[in-house]
């Protein structure tokens, strides 16, 4: 099974929202169970997987920013904000059997380990699920930021941005029903055009490093799984 896999280690970045409930908003217990379903199954293949979390769920930084807060301290809340998304999903991981560590860039003694860059490749050699939060560990850089800085810190063969949509279209299809998907794009297409699909400095990481994003929707079963295997999954985006 594991010869058939096209990418053997894995950055998946999963927006906060996905965690919450319908809009976006809270913890949704249901919503932590079904990726750890779908992240049990990509383990057993054989997969060296981590994952960045967002917080948005429960806190944006950047919107709070705007409201007359500061800007900091907003960001720094949203950080502790992806912890609480990242110890959760640990917990239901390893209720399945599935071993993981979360690992913060901010540090939040006896819950979560610090990053230690040759600990997080030892533990994915060891097909162990490395669970960043925290982003960057600072202030104005998004959570796309930290999941492209991530993957290229670990070595990953792709970043995967797991979204609500099936990928990036010539439009906003929520509002254009005629938009259509692109099912692969370039760098400078994305840089270019600004078509908003992650943070600019996370595609700028990614081109100047020659790695690989693969945006889809995860709310469709397998999906995460289907891109891995180098199924035809959302839009590829690279050289």
């Amino acid at each position: 099974m594991e010869r058939h896999i096209k990418y053997k280690r894995v950055l998946l970045k999963i927006s906060g929202e996905s965690f919450g409930d319908k809009q976006g908003r809270g913890i949704d217990t249901e919503q932590f169970i079904v990726l750890a379903s779908e992240i049990q199954k990509i383990s057993a293949l054989g997969v060296e997987l981590a994952i960045v979390v967002g917080g948005g769920n429960i806190l944006r930084g950047a919107r709070l920013g705007k409201v007359g807060k500061s800007r900091i301290k907003a960001d720094q809340a949203g950080m502790i904000a992806t912890a609480i998304n990242g110890l959760l999903l640990q917990d239901i991981l390893e209720e399945s059997d599935v071993k993981s560590h979360v690992v913060s860039a901010v540090e939040i003694k006896n819950f979560t380990e610090p990053f230690v860059i040759q600990n997080c490749l030892s533990y994915l050699k060891e097909k162990e699920v490395v669970i960043f939060t925290g982003g960057t560990g600072n202030p104005y850089f998004t959570t796309d930021t930290a999941g492209a800085l991530r993957a290229i810190e670990i070595s990953a063969d792709v970043l995967l941005k797991a979204t609500g949509v099936d990928g990036v279209y010539t439009d906003d299809p929520k509002k254009n029903a005629s938009a259509k998907l692109h099912k692969r794009l370039s760098y400078i297409e994305v840089l270019t055009h600004r078509l908003g699909v992650m943070d600019m400095t996370a595609v700028s990481l990614s081109m100047e490093n020659k790695l690989p994003i693969i945006v889809f929707n995860m709310n469709i079963r397998e999906n995460i799984q289907k891109a891995i295997m180098g199924e035809q999954v959302g839009t590829y985006i690279g050289e």
